[in-house]
């Protein structure tokens, strides 16, 4: 039968498999995030516009794949080991090892110089208003020298950048240094702002990076970021001395 046309069925996609893409996508954007617990199941069903049965079975295979967990006492979550793949005996190494702090600087530069330069280009609105929300909890921290607290909100604020850049890779990436470099972070600060004016100028260096992503300026972005990480290194060489 020369010529035959061969058809395939066209299958439909299964609601259930239709969903578990859709919390993957969600995941992987950091719309939902590691620890976050997810809306009730009668909340969930609705927004998806699907049967509880669908979604409950979306949930299932979720947790099968080990991106969700289901805790005593109700309620899903995200898994929050997600992403954390970085905590392992080495990253205690890099915690402790003197050189290595410098290594992660320079790792930093590159890794948020690409953060901040795509932030500026992609970064929408909402993703905009996000970094000044991380920014004002910044300048609040900083103006009442609450310290652990500006350490964490200086993390936030990095990693709000990250997520305006829209490359889920990054995001995860510097999620996964989360740990590591909020001890990082806490540990330079807590070497460099005994001195006053340089806690000054890193806050203000903060403000001109923000400045640069809300104007869409990507590369005055970058150099922002590295103009702040070489700051950065400069005071814990002195600091060093």
């Amino acid at each position: 039968m020369a010529g035959q046309m061969v058809y395939k069925n066209v299958k439909q996609p299964k609601i259930s498999d239709v969903i578990m893409s859709q919390i993957e996508e969600m995941i992987l954007e950091g719309t939902f995030i590691p620890g976050q617990r997810l809306p009730p199941e009668r909340e969930l069903a609705v927004k998806f516009g699907v049967s509880r049965p669908s979604l409950r079975e979306a949930v299932q295979k979720l947790i099968a794949r080990g991106l969700l967990t289901s805790r005593q006492g109700g309620g899903t979550f995200v898994n929050e080991t997600l992403g954390s793949g970085l905590s392992d005996p080495l990253m205690k190494l890099f915690e402790t090892h003197p050189e290595a702090q410098y290594d992660l600087l320079e790792f930093r530069h590159a890794l948020e110089g690409v953060s901040a330069y795509y932030a500026a280009l992609r970064g929408t609105s909402a993703d905009k208003q996000k970094i000044r929300h991380c920014y004002e909890e910044l300048q609040r921290c900083h103006d009442q020298r609450m310290f652990e607290q500006e350490v964490k909100a200086d993390v936030e604020f990095h990693l709000s950048i990250a997520a305006a850049a829209h490359n889920t890779v990054l995001l995860h990436m510097m999620r996964a240094l989360f740990s590591l470099l909020s001890h990082h972070i806490g540990d330079n600060l807590s070497k460099i702002y005994p001195k006053p004016d340089y806690r000054r100028t890193i806050h203000d260096q903060h403000g001109v990076l923000l400045e640069a992503i809300e104007a869409g300026n990507a590369s005055l972005a970058r150099k922002a970021v590295q103009d702040h990480l070489s700051y950065v290194e400069d005071a814990l060489q002195e600091q060093g001395r």
